[in-house]
């Protein structure tokens, strides 16, 4: 009946033959169940690892059983685990794959392709920007990482947005949760919202992305430059790709307006993704970078979190998180 939870069939004999008798011992245990001594072992091992039975304290058959709640709950907890840490594989699959689509785009040739087109240096970009915009009927879905834009970049993107929005064009835009703390993107965000328009932050962002009505979308030729160049591309099962890495992001951003909610542990979004970061060997720069906030900024999150975890490594900070429930552990 347990084996959704990851106890098989012989270790749940086992487990509920010592709830039901538990004074009995491991040689009373097998007669019971008519299996070899070796066999019962392994059964206990197994519920061991499980932390489902402890060693006895005091004289007795040597081993206990953990009452039938709080092994349920510990089975479920580490359930739950599993699956946030298969969650975080898939969207990390998610974001390698946008970057390499990306980056093998960059370096087919300049020829006109079918599904593409290669728009190099700034002035391209933003000519190709304006046509991309100009095509848009029904929706336009964008990343925005890098943090918070200068309040002239936010005043200059309010035309070309305010006309998508005046065409009847759904516009959702996901930035990092740092723009919270910037009142220039806030102003801006409530333009957009008294226009029609919907955003949301999450902690970090895969990709700088722009999809327009799910058939076409823009990505940067180098992840690390935007300016360098972009390409657009028009494949349906690319586009529909990245289409999907959007959705899954957007299901779990926080709506601007909205205070982020903290994790299990208290965490909120911002801290939980540096402490991930920091358990990744991520240096102070580099998550920086990716929460769109300053190194200074990312120091202080890293050492308040590495000083409630009483770690004095980065090494160490990702064990205790671990074994404090504050990570899934890997696989």
């Amino acid at each position: 009946m347990l084996d959704a939870l990851g106890l098989d069939a012989e270790a749940e004999r086992v487990y509920r033959a010592m709830l039901m008798h538990p004074q009995e011992g491991v040689l009373q245990l097998s007669a019971r169940l008519g299996l070899p001594e070796a066999e019962l072992r392994a059964g206990l091992d197994r519920l061991t690892d499980l932390a489902l039975v402890r060693p006895a304290t005091q004289e007795g058959p040597g081993y206990l059983a953990v009452s039938p709640e709080a092994a349920m709950e510990m089975l479920l907890a580490r359930q739950q685990a599993d699956l946030a840490a298969q969650q975080l594989r898939i969207e990390a699959s998610r974001a390698a794959a946008a970057q390499l689509i990306a980056e093998c785009s960059s370096l087919r040739p300049r020829a006109v392709q079918p599904d593409s087109e290669q728009l190099v240096g700034p002035e391209e970009i933003r000519a190709g920007l304006e046509r991309f915009a100009s095509t848009v009927r029904q929706e336009i879905m964008t990343f925005a990482p890098g943090g918070a834009h200068s309040a002239e970049d936010l005043e200059a993107s309010r035309a070309p947005n305010g006309a998508l929005l005046d065409r009847g064009v759904r516009m959702r835009t996901v930035y990092l949760d740092s723009v919270r703390n910037h009142q220039p993107t806030l102003d801006h965000v409530d333009w957009l919202s008294g226009r029609g328009g919907q955003v949301r932050t999450v902690p970090t962002l895969p990709i700088r992305m722009i999809i327009a009505d799910r058939c076409q979308a823009v990505l940067p030729m180098d992840t690390a430059d935007a300016l360098t160049g972009a390409v657009v591309l028009r494949g349906a099962g690319t586009v529909a790709a990245l289409c999907a890495l959007f959705e899954s992001v957007w299901a779990t951003a926080t709506p601007l307006g909205s205070v982020p909610i903290r994790d299990g542990n208290g965490l909120p979004p911002q801290e939980a993704e540096t402490l991930r970061l920091l358990a990744q060997g991520l240096t102070d720069e580099a998550i920086a970078k990716r929460l769109g906030v300053s190194p200074r900024t990312a120091r202080r999150v890293a050492a308040d979190l590495m000083d409630r975890l009483e770690a004095r490594s980065r090494f160490e900070a990702g064990v205790h998180a671990v074994q404090n429930g504050w990570l899934p552990a890997s696989r």
